[in-house]
Protein backbone atom coordinates (compact mmCIF):
# COMPACT_ATOMS: atom_id res chain seq x y z
CA UNK A 1 0.00 0.00 0.00
CA UNK A 2 1.40 3.39 -1.04
CA UNK A 3 0.66 6.22 1.36
CA UNK A 4 0.54 9.57 -0.38
CA UNK A 5 1.97 12.52 1.48
CA UNK A 6 -0.46 15.41 1.99
CA UNK A 7 0.11 18.40 -0.25
CA UNK A 8 1.30 20.84 2.43
CA UNK A 9 1.17 24.51 1.46
CA UNK A 10 3.44 27.04 3.13
CA UNK A 11 1.50 29.85 4.85
CA UNK A 12 2.07 33.44 3.82
CA UNK A 13 5.00 35.20 5.54
CA UNK A 14 6.39 31.90 6.84
CA UNK A 15 10.05 32.22 7.92
CA UNK A 16 11.22 29.49 5.53
CA UNK A 17 14.89 30.42 5.84
CA UNK A 18 14.91 30.13 9.63
CA UNK A 19 12.99 26.83 9.53
CA UNK A 20 15.39 25.49 6.88
CA UNK A 21 18.46 26.53 8.91
CA UNK A 22 17.03 24.93 12.05
CA UNK A 23 15.98 21.74 10.24
CA UNK A 24 19.49 21.13 8.85
CA UNK A 25 21.52 22.73 11.65
CA UNK A 26 20.02 20.65 14.46
CA UNK A 27 20.69 17.22 12.83
CA UNK A 28 24.09 18.58 11.79
CA UNK A 29 25.12 18.79 15.46
CA UNK A 30 24.52 15.03 15.75
CA UNK A 31 26.83 14.12 12.88
CA UNK A 32 29.97 12.16 13.64
CA UNK A 33 33.38 13.10 12.34
CA UNK A 34 33.94 9.59 10.99
CA UNK A 35 34.88 8.97 7.37
CA UNK A 36 33.31 6.28 5.22
CA UNK A 37 35.39 3.87 3.16
CA UNK A 38 34.15 3.56 -0.42
CA UNK A 39 34.17 -0.09 -1.53
CA UNK A 40 36.98 -0.76 -3.97
CA UNK A 41 38.46 2.74 -4.01
CA UNK A 42 41.42 3.16 -1.70
CA UNK A 43 40.32 6.63 -0.70
CA UNK A 44 38.68 7.89 2.46
CA UNK A 45 35.98 10.23 1.24
CA UNK A 46 34.89 12.87 3.77
CA UNK A 47 31.34 12.38 4.95
CA UNK A 48 29.38 13.78 7.84
CA UNK A 49 30.21 17.27 9.04
CA UNK A 50 33.46 17.75 7.05
CA UNK A 51 31.70 16.93 3.77
CA UNK A 52 28.67 19.10 4.63
CA UNK A 53 31.00 22.05 5.31
CA UNK A 54 32.74 21.43 1.95
CA UNK A 55 29.40 21.59 0.14
CA UNK A 56 28.00 24.76 1.74
CA UNK A 57 31.38 26.49 1.50
CA UNK A 58 31.36 25.78 -2.28
CA UNK A 59 34.97 24.54 -2.25
CA UNK A 60 36.71 24.59 -5.63
CA UNK A 61 37.67 20.96 -5.17
CA UNK A 62 36.65 18.35 -2.58
CA UNK A 63 39.36 16.98 -0.32
CA UNK A 64 38.83 13.53 -1.82
CA UNK A 65 37.08 13.78 -5.23
CA UNK A 66 35.31 10.73 -6.68
CA UNK A 67 33.98 10.18 -10.22
CA UNK A 68 31.36 7.62 -11.27
CA UNK A 69 31.60 6.62 -14.94
CA UNK A 70 28.72 4.66 -16.48
CA UNK A 71 29.29 2.71 -19.66
CA UNK A 72 27.30 2.02 -22.82
CA UNK A 73 25.14 -1.11 -22.64
CA UNK A 74 27.52 -3.32 -24.66
CA UNK A 75 30.33 -2.67 -22.13
CA UNK A 76 28.24 -2.44 -18.95
CA UNK A 77 27.10 -6.08 -19.06
CA UNK A 78 30.54 -7.68 -18.72
CA UNK A 79 32.96 -7.04 -15.81
CA UNK A 80 35.85 -7.95 -18.14
CA UNK A 81 34.90 -5.31 -20.72
CA UNK A 82 34.32 -2.75 -17.97
CA UNK A 83 37.72 -3.64 -16.50
CA UNK A 84 39.42 -2.92 -19.82
CA UNK A 85 37.77 0.52 -19.95
CA UNK A 86 38.82 1.21 -16.34
CA UNK A 87 42.41 0.31 -17.30
CA UNK A 88 42.23 2.71 -20.25
CA UNK A 89 40.92 5.59 -18.12
CA UNK A 90 43.26 5.35 -15.10
CA UNK A 91 46.11 7.82 -15.53
CA UNK A 92 49.66 6.45 -15.53
CA UNK A 93 52.62 8.84 -15.35
CA UNK A 94 56.26 8.30 -16.29
CA UNK A 95 57.20 8.24 -12.57
CA UNK A 96 54.81 5.26 -12.08
CA UNK A 97 56.57 3.02 -14.62
CA UNK A 98 60.14 4.34 -14.66
CA UNK A 99 62.87 5.67 -12.42
CA UNK A 100 63.76 9.17 -13.64
CA UNK A 101 67.11 10.59 -12.58
CA UNK A 102 68.99 13.69 -13.71
CA UNK A 103 72.75 13.85 -14.20
CA UNK A 104 73.72 17.47 -13.60
CA UNK A 105 77.38 16.80 -14.47
CA UNK A 106 76.71 15.46 -17.97
CA UNK A 107 73.48 17.49 -18.29
CA UNK A 108 71.31 14.54 -19.31
CA UNK A 109 68.32 12.62 -17.92
CA UNK A 110 68.15 8.85 -17.41
CA UNK A 111 64.78 7.05 -17.54
CA UNK A 112 64.97 3.43 -16.33
CA UNK A 113 61.95 1.33 -17.40
CA UNK A 114 60.44 -0.80 -14.57
CA UNK A 115 59.04 -3.85 -16.35
CA UNK A 116 57.16 -5.28 -13.36
CA UNK A 117 55.37 -2.02 -12.51
CA UNK A 118 54.69 -1.25 -16.17
CA UNK A 119 53.16 -4.68 -16.80
CA UNK A 120 50.79 -4.22 -13.86
CA UNK A 121 49.74 -0.83 -15.27
CA UNK A 122 49.46 -2.14 -18.85
CA UNK A 123 52.20 0.13 -20.22
CA UNK A 124 54.76 -0.93 -22.85
CA UNK A 125 58.29 0.34 -23.40
CA UNK A 126 57.25 1.86 -26.74
CA UNK A 127 54.50 3.88 -24.99
CA UNK A 128 57.09 5.23 -22.55
CA UNK A 129 59.44 6.10 -25.41
CA UNK A 130 56.64 7.92 -27.24
CA UNK A 131 55.98 10.02 -24.11
CA UNK A 132 59.68 10.93 -23.81
CA UNK A 133 60.02 11.81 -27.51
CA UNK A 134 57.81 14.84 -27.12
CA UNK A 135 60.62 16.60 -25.25
CA UNK A 136 63.35 18.31 -27.32
CA UNK A 137 66.62 16.41 -27.16
CA UNK A 138 68.74 13.53 -28.41
CA UNK A 139 67.49 10.11 -27.28
CA UNK A 140 69.71 7.05 -26.89
CA UNK A 141 68.39 3.63 -25.79
CA UNK A 142 70.40 0.98 -23.91
CA UNK A 143 68.30 -2.14 -23.18
CA UNK A 144 65.51 -0.86 -20.89
CA UNK A 145 67.04 2.56 -20.26
CA UNK A 146 66.36 5.80 -22.17
CA UNK A 147 68.89 8.62 -21.92
CA UNK A 148 67.72 12.08 -22.97
CA UNK A 149 70.27 14.75 -23.78
CA UNK A 150 68.15 17.93 -23.68
CA UNK A 151 68.52 20.63 -26.30
CA UNK A 152 66.84 23.98 -26.42
CA UNK A 153 64.08 24.35 -28.96
CA UNK A 154 65.03 26.39 -31.99
CA UNK A 155 64.48 30.03 -31.09
CA UNK A 156 61.80 31.80 -33.03
CA UNK A 157 62.92 34.49 -35.40
CA UNK A 158 62.22 37.90 -33.93
CA UNK A 159 60.88 40.46 -36.36
CA UNK A 160 63.10 43.55 -36.52
CA UNK A 161 61.98 46.53 -34.53
CA UNK A 162 61.90 49.90 -36.24
CA UNK A 163 64.48 51.29 -33.80
CA UNK A 164 66.80 48.26 -34.04
CA UNK A 165 69.01 47.05 -36.85
CA UNK A 166 67.32 45.30 -39.73
CA UNK A 167 67.49 41.52 -40.04
CA UNK A 168 66.19 38.61 -37.92
CA UNK A 169 67.57 38.18 -34.42
CA UNK A 170 68.17 34.84 -32.71
CA UNK A 171 68.63 34.34 -28.99
CA UNK A 172 70.67 31.24 -28.15
CA UNK A 173 70.20 29.75 -24.68
CA UNK A 174 72.58 27.28 -23.08
CA UNK A 175 71.49 24.12 -21.30
CA UNK A 176 72.00 24.67 -17.57
CA UNK A 177 71.70 22.38 -14.55
CA UNK A 178 68.61 24.31 -13.46
CA UNK A 179 66.95 23.65 -16.83
CA UNK A 180 67.74 19.91 -16.61
CA UNK A 181 66.33 19.70 -13.08
CA UNK A 182 63.07 21.40 -14.17
CA UNK A 183 62.81 19.18 -17.24
CA UNK A 184 63.27 16.08 -15.06
CA UNK A 185 60.23 17.05 -12.99
CA UNK A 186 58.20 17.67 -16.16
CA UNK A 187 59.13 14.21 -17.46
CA UNK A 188 58.06 12.60 -14.17
CA UNK A 189 54.63 14.30 -14.44
CA UNK A 190 54.15 13.36 -18.11
CA UNK A 191 51.10 11.21 -18.87
CA UNK A 192 51.93 7.86 -20.51
CA UNK A 193 48.44 6.40 -20.57
CA UNK A 194 44.87 7.16 -19.45
CA UNK A 195 43.00 10.38 -18.65
CA UNK A 196 44.69 13.06 -16.56
CA UNK A 197 42.90 13.59 -13.25
CA UNK A 198 41.46 10.05 -13.00
CA UNK A 199 43.27 7.44 -10.91
CA UNK A 200 42.68 4.12 -9.12
CA UNK A 201 39.71 3.17 -11.31
CA UNK A 202 37.79 0.08 -10.17
CA UNK A 203 34.74 -1.76 -11.52
CA UNK A 204 31.64 -1.97 -9.30
CA UNK A 205 28.26 -3.61 -9.85
CA UNK A 206 25.25 -1.30 -9.78
CA UNK A 207 21.59 -1.82 -10.68
CA UNK A 208 21.93 -4.59 -13.24
CA UNK A 209 25.08 -3.14 -14.79
CA UNK A 210 28.77 -2.62 -14.13
CA UNK A 211 30.19 0.88 -13.76
CA UNK A 212 33.54 2.46 -12.93
CA UNK A 213 34.33 4.42 -9.78
CA UNK A 214 37.63 6.25 -9.63
CA UNK A 215 39.45 8.83 -7.59
CA UNK A 216 39.82 12.36 -8.96
CA UNK A 217 37.67 14.09 -11.57
CA UNK A 218 37.76 14.91 -15.26
CA UNK A 219 34.27 14.72 -16.73
CA UNK A 220 35.26 15.91 -20.22
CA UNK A 221 38.27 13.57 -20.44
CA UNK A 222 36.25 10.54 -19.29
CA UNK A 223 33.38 11.35 -21.69
CA UNK A 224 35.70 11.26 -24.71
CA UNK A 225 36.24 7.50 -24.32
CA UNK A 226 34.06 5.66 -26.90
CA UNK A 227 32.79 3.13 -24.31
CA UNK A 228 31.59 5.76 -21.83
CA UNK A 229 27.99 6.96 -21.68
CA UNK A 230 28.70 10.71 -21.62
CA UNK A 231 25.22 11.54 -20.29
CA UNK A 232 25.85 9.59 -17.07
CA UNK A 233 29.26 10.72 -15.86
CA UNK A 234 29.03 12.14 -12.34
CA UNK A 235 31.56 13.57 -9.89
CA UNK A 236 31.14 14.80 -6.32
CA UNK A 237 33.03 17.95 -7.35
CA UNK A 238 30.14 20.44 -7.62
CA UNK A 239 32.28 23.15 -9.26
CA UNK A 240 33.31 20.70 -12.00
CA UNK A 241 29.65 19.79 -12.62
CA UNK A 242 28.82 23.50 -12.88
CA UNK A 243 31.71 24.14 -15.29
CA UNK A 244 30.82 21.25 -17.62
CA UNK A 245 27.03 20.97 -17.43
CA UNK A 246 25.82 24.34 -16.11
CA UNK A 247 24.12 25.81 -13.08
CA UNK A 248 20.99 23.60 -13.11
CA UNK A 249 23.09 20.44 -12.83
CA UNK A 250 25.16 22.10 -10.09
CA UNK A 251 21.92 22.76 -8.18
CA UNK A 252 20.88 19.11 -8.51
CA UNK A 253 24.38 18.02 -7.41
CA UNK A 254 24.14 20.11 -4.23
CA UNK A 255 20.79 18.49 -3.39
CA UNK A 256 22.17 14.99 -4.07
CA UNK A 257 25.38 15.51 -2.10
CA UNK A 258 23.62 16.96 0.98
CA UNK A 259 21.03 14.17 0.91
CA UNK A 260 23.76 11.52 0.65
CA UNK A 261 25.59 12.99 3.66
CA UNK A 262 22.43 13.09 5.79
CA UNK A 263 21.19 9.64 4.74
CA UNK A 264 24.57 8.07 5.43
CA UNK A 265 24.26 9.38 9.00
CA UNK A 266 20.63 8.15 9.09
CA UNK A 267 19.27 11.65 9.56
CA UNK A 268 15.89 12.51 8.04
CA UNK A 269 15.48 16.04 6.66
CA UNK A 270 12.66 17.14 4.36
CA UNK A 271 13.84 17.56 0.77
CA UNK A 272 12.34 21.07 0.59
CA UNK A 273 14.81 22.41 3.15
CA UNK A 274 17.71 21.05 1.11
CA UNK A 275 16.17 22.47 -2.08
CA UNK A 276 15.95 25.91 -0.47
CA UNK A 277 19.67 25.84 0.36
CA UNK A 278 20.60 24.75 -3.19
CA UNK A 279 18.32 27.44 -4.69
CA UNK A 280 19.90 30.12 -2.49
CA UNK A 281 23.41 29.00 -3.50
CA UNK A 282 22.69 28.94 -7.26
CA UNK A 283 19.99 31.56 -7.99
CA UNK A 284 22.57 34.12 -9.19
CA UNK A 285 23.78 31.81 -11.99
CA UNK A 286 26.96 30.72 -10.19
CA UNK A 287 27.51 28.53 -7.13
CA UNK A 288 27.95 30.80 -4.10
CA UNK A 289 29.09 29.73 -0.67
CA UNK A 290 27.12 30.33 2.52
CA UNK A 291 29.56 32.49 4.43
CA UNK A 292 31.14 35.91 4.63
CA UNK A 293 32.42 35.60 1.05
CA UNK A 294 29.02 34.44 -0.23
CA UNK A 295 25.40 34.78 0.83
CA UNK A 296 25.92 35.97 4.42
CA UNK A 297 28.38 38.65 3.31
CA UNK A 298 25.97 39.93 0.64
CA UNK A 299 22.85 40.46 2.74
CA UNK A 300 20.83 43.59 1.99
CA UNK A 301 20.83 44.84 5.59
CA UNK A 302 23.95 46.42 7.09
CA UNK A 303 23.23 45.06 10.58
CA UNK A 304 22.56 41.60 9.14
CA UNK A 305 26.04 41.53 7.56
CA UNK A 306 27.68 43.04 10.63
CA UNK A 307 26.08 40.49 12.98
CA UNK A 308 27.69 37.55 11.14
CA UNK A 309 31.42 38.30 10.72
CA UNK A 310 33.74 41.28 10.15
CA UNK A 311 31.48 43.60 12.16
CA UNK A 312 33.71 46.69 12.11
CA UNK A 313 34.40 46.46 8.37
CA UNK A 314 30.69 46.40 7.48
CA UNK A 315 29.80 49.28 9.82
CA UNK A 316 32.65 51.48 8.56
CA UNK A 317 31.76 50.80 4.91
CA UNK A 318 28.08 51.53 5.60
CA UNK A 319 29.02 54.84 7.25
CA UNK A 320 31.42 55.80 4.46
CA UNK A 321 28.92 55.15 1.66
CA UNK A 322 25.73 56.29 3.49
CA UNK A 323 24.01 52.91 3.31
CA UNK A 324 20.40 52.69 4.50
CA UNK A 325 19.14 49.98 6.87
CA UNK A 326 15.53 49.12 6.05
CA UNK A 327 15.15 46.47 8.79
CA UNK A 328 13.66 43.80 6.52
CA UNK A 329 15.56 40.79 7.89
CA UNK A 330 15.32 38.72 11.04
CA UNK A 331 18.72 39.59 12.56
CA UNK A 332 18.38 43.35 12.12
CA UNK A 333 15.04 43.52 13.93
CA UNK A 334 16.26 41.39 16.82
CA UNK A 335 19.24 43.76 17.24
CA UNK A 336 17.03 46.86 17.47
CA UNK A 337 14.51 45.02 19.65
CA UNK A 338 11.38 45.10 17.55
CA UNK A 339 9.01 42.48 16.13
CA UNK A 340 10.50 40.46 13.31
CA UNK A 341 8.52 40.99 10.05
CA UNK A 342 7.79 37.30 9.43
CA UNK A 343 4.83 35.09 10.30
CA UNK A 344 2.40 36.82 12.68
CA UNK A 345 4.86 39.71 13.01
CA UNK A 346 4.01 40.70 9.44
CA UNK A 347 0.26 40.96 10.09
CA UNK A 348 -1.27 44.29 11.07
CA UNK A 349 -4.69 43.85 12.64
CA UNK A 350 -7.09 46.82 12.64
CA UNK A 351 -10.22 46.63 14.78
CA UNK A 352 -13.25 48.84 14.59
CA UNK A 353 -14.17 49.70 18.15
CA UNK A 354 -17.83 49.81 19.09
CA UNK A 355 -19.22 53.22 19.96
CA UNK A 356 -20.29 53.47 23.54
CA UNK A 357 -23.91 54.45 24.09
CA UNK A 358 -24.67 57.72 25.81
Amino acid sequence: MVVKKPNVTIPAYEAVGVVCAQSIGEPGTQMTMRTFHYAGVAEHVPTGLPRLIEIVDAKKEPKKPIIDIYLKSSYARSPTEAGKVAEDLASVFVSDVAAVQDNLENLNISILFKEKDAKAQGVTFSALRKAIEQFPGDISIKENRIVLKPVREKPKEVKPNAKKKAGPEKVEKKITAKYVRKLTQKIKDTLVKGVRGIFRAVVLKGDGEYFIRAGGFNVVGASEHPAVDASRVYTNNIKEMERVYGIEVARSSIIKEIRDVLEMQRLSVDIRHIMLISDAMTYAGIVKSIGRHGLSGQKVGVLGRAAFEETIKHLINASAFSEEEKLIGVTENIIVGQTVPVGTGKIRLVMKAKKSKG
